[in-house]
């Protein structure tokens, strides 16, 4: 196992948060939100390239209108055009989701549009993780709502409409749960893990691609209410990357990349991304093919981290 490390430049962005990742070709995209602090005015999304290790200075891809953006999400097909989504609103209970596109791998981008035009849900398309593509075409975007109940849905995009599958809830006393992470298995069937309020992660499955989901259910994973993200290999091993941490609103600090043989019933620490003092959250990670994992995460708040992993 051999990890490397780079701090992405954000010398003139004093807060950054929030990232995610994308490889295109021989490089990677990493974009996330920054400014004075987290909801301020002056916080937009920020993109940057990185190639042989070397990143580029972040360029603003939001509008700078002095409405808050969070949560960017980056996602690239083989065919397509790059695609970036992201939050717009002053706190999570009111954005609306826009999204901007790159013909040229990142270098120039498309005017922010709303992604679902009057759309006041909370919020279409991912919340924070990347979409899963189906077999079948369909991409399946991992969104929640922070309106009183948290909860989370996953949104489906085929021939150019989003339609909504509700993930369900227990009837009695329900746990606040949003920004599901998503994953196929070998035999086709579709799960979802959402960070919640109750020490610890939760799960749901679907066994028809991803139109109907089991009610959320406990796992033993601890979670401090913090944000995750996973990534399933060819090989069947499955690479999630969290805080570890068994209680609401607990400690960013560790920062662990986990492994899983079983198709997620089980995870081991396959290692330690960070253990000391501070905030290293909300991680996004991605197949990087040879065996590579790429993942990106908050250090700090000072800056964006970007984590090369052999396993």
């Amino acid at each position: 196992m051999v990890i490397t490390k780079i701090h992405l430049p954000s010398e003139d962005i004093p807060s950054c948060h929030a990232s995610t990742v994308v490889r295109v070709g021989n490089e990677l995209l990493v974009a996330w939100f920054g400014g004075t602090k987290e909801a301020a005015e002056d916080v937009e999304i920020w993109c940057c390239r990185v190639s042989d290790g070397v990143a580029s200075k972040p360029r603003r891809v939001s509008a700078l209108d002095g409405v808050p953006c969070w949560n960017p999400v980056l996602y690239a097909p083989t065919d397509g055009p790059v695609t970036l989504f992201y939050k717009q609103g002053k706190s999570p209970s009111d954005w609306k989701t826009m999204v901007v596109t790159s013909t040229d791998r990142g270098n120039t981008w498309s005017a922010p549009t709303e992604l679902v035009p009057q759309d006041n849900s909370g919020g279409r398309g991912p919340v924070k993780n990347k979409p899963l593509l189906l077999p079948d075409g369909r991409l399946l975007a991992p969104a929640s709502v922070e309106q009183g109940q948290w909860s989370c849905f996953i949104d489906c995009l085929q021939d150019g409409e989003w339609t909504k599958h509700v993930i369900p809830l227990p009837a009695e006393n329900p746990p606040q749960v949003i920004q599901p992470t998503l994953w196929q298995d070998a035999d086709g069937g579709v799960h979802a893990i959402m960070r919640s309020n109750r020490g610890c992660v939760y799960r749901s499955d679907s066994a028809d691609g991803g139109r109907t989901w089991c009610t959320v259910y406990p796992t033993a994973l601890p979670n401090n209410n913090s944000g995750i993200d996973c990534v399933a290999l060819p090989d069947g091993r499955l690479f999630l990357v969290c805080n570890p941490v068994g209680k609401d609103w607990g400690a960013r600090t560790p920062l662990s990349l986990l492994v899983s043989t079983d198709n997620g019933e089980t995870f081991s620490v396959f290692a330690e991304l960070e253990t000391g003092e501070g905030e290293f959250s909300y991680p996004a990670i991605i197949a990087g093919g040879d065996n590579r994992l790429y993942i990106t995460y908050t250090w700090k708040r000072q800056d964006i981290l970007l984590c090369e992993v052999y396993v």
